[in-house]
């Protein structure tokens, strides 16, 4: 197998050339991605039906659960691949993509099973009343009872692919059913085509998924003979060495999902009290603000692999450099879109729902949610740096203190001293302590590995 291609990328090309390269297919995905998640909010938010918009708000946790299992094989997998890449062990690199496959498949059938069996105590608990749990039901039923397979799998398979520095090819697969599922969501959801409402954006949802996985695994049958990623039944095993090395890796990254949606859960239910018009805007903030978040993760993935594969070999000014500019690049991008919707607030919620209570609602929270934005996109790409150097300890340690020591007990004193509006300025109050510790923790880091490889030079 040739590895030049490889080799020029991760360790001869200029940074700022390898970042785009690697960064920029990246992003774009992301940005289809937040089109994609915004597309069901758009078009169910057409049907101008607070519960309809309810029902997408309240499912949106579990959703996010699902990036539980992502994270723990993909983002798992993912970084060792690009690790053994670095350190010239490519054995280690198919065997590791069998397992992270074959896992994800096992956890993303018990997931689907345990909303099936479980539906009713599980809609209650993510905060639906009489008047939308029906709604929120079938919504679930496309994307998580029968929609948690293919959406896990796909995510999964990008990563993998990714790790190679093959980021072009993972995001064509993400972003191709991202795309159909924005040309399906009208048909399937409008009154004048289907008229299926919030079941409707599932099954274009569901759809969409599938497409995704088909393409990832025509692409790896193609390339063959030009990749390490193997799906091959007879790679995997129990490896320890392998499996302890994914689960340092993903089960800090499987937590902060988990706490991001306990997070959420928790958001969703102070916001139910104050009415479906508030969980509806809540849901649409959220949205909105979910393009700064996966254009930063998409920074943070895109340069993963490259900062791994430096990290194993030991070139620690190649890896420190990828990092300044790409966190040169976060702090610019944050920076103008937080200016940008503080001022077009209304313009925006407006975009999805034309209700004025949901506005008025919408506007106030957005405003709060970007106070937090270039400290949230701060941390996403240092925690994406622990991840990639495979030092689970300290993302574990970021996403505890990001979501129980900070958000979730801000949430619940800014509820209390200023009742609904103070619950989108927690993620501010978060964010901007953990970017503050995350700088010192980062400083410390490299000393630290230039102080290694002095003494292995000596």
């Amino acid at each position: 197998m040739k590895n030049d291609d490889k080799i020029e990328l991760f360790e001869k090309m200029p940074i700022t050339k390898a970042i785009a390269k690697l960064a920029i297919p990246t992003i774009l995905s992301s940005l289809v991605m937040v089109v994609y998640n915004l597309a069901d909010t758009y078009f169910v938010g057409m049907l101008n039906d607070p519960i309809q918009n309810a029902a997408v708000t309240y499912a949106a946790p579990v959703l996010l659960a699902f990036n539980a299992v992502n994270n723990l094989f993909g983002v798992g997998s993912s970084s060792l691949m690009s690790r053994s890449l670095g350190s010239k062990n490519y054995k280690m690199v198919s065997q590791t993509s069998s397992i992270g496959f074959y896992c994800a498949l096992f956890f993303s059938i018990v997931i689907a099973l345990f909303a099936t069996i479980f539906q009713t105590p599980l809609i209650q608990m993510l905060g639906a009343d009489q008047s939308t749990f029906q709604a929120t039901l079938e919504y679930m039923k496309w994307t998580v009872m029968c929609g948690a397979v293919p959406a896990i799998l796909n995510v999964v398979l990008a990563y993998m692919v990714r790790s190679e520095g093959a980021s072009l090819h993972a995001s064509i697969g993400t972003m191709s059913g991202c795309l159909l599922n924005i040309i399906l969501d009208p048909l399937f959801i409008l009154p004048n085509f289907l008229n299926m409402g919030a079941a409707g954006a599932g099954l274009a949802t569901f759809l969409s998924n599938c497409v995704a996985c088909i393409y990832f695994f025509i692409l790896i049958r193609i390339k063959k003979d030009n990749t390490y990623v193997s799906l091959s039944p007879k790679l995997f095993s129990f490896n320890k060495k392998i499996l302890i090395s994914i689960f340092s890796v993903g089960i800090p990254a499987s937590i902060q999902n988990l706490l991001n949606v306990t997070g959420m859960t928790i958001l969703n239910n102070l916001a139910s009290g104050y009415g479906t018009d508030a969980i509806a805007a809540i849901g649409i903030t959220y949205k909105i603000n979910m393009v700064p978040t996966q254009i930063a993760m998409g920074l943070s993935q895109g340069i993963m692999p490259l900062i791994s594969y430096c990290f194993a070999c030991k070139n620690i000014d190649r890896m420190k450099s990828c990092i300044v500019t790409a966190l040169k690049i976060c702090i610019t991008f944050a920076l103008s879109i937080s200016l940008i919707y503080f001022i077009k607030s209304d313009f925006f919620i407006q975009l999805f729902m034309n209700n004025k209570s949901i506005i008025t609602y919408g506007s106030k929270f957005l405003k709060g949610y970007c106070l937090g934005i270039t400290f949230l996109t701060i941390d996403f790409l240092f925690v994406g740096v622990y991840q990639a150097i495979g030092n689970g300890k300290l993302s574990l340690g970021f996403a505890i203190a990001r979501k129980i020591v900070l958000e979730i007990p801000a949430l619940i004193l800014l509820d209390y001293l200023f009742p609904l509006y103070g619950l989108c300025y927690a993620q501010f109050v978060a964010e901007f302590i953990l970017a503050i510790t995350a700088f010192i923790v980062i400083k410390r880091l490299f000393k630290k590995l230039y102080q290694e490889n002095q003494i292995e030079a000596s």
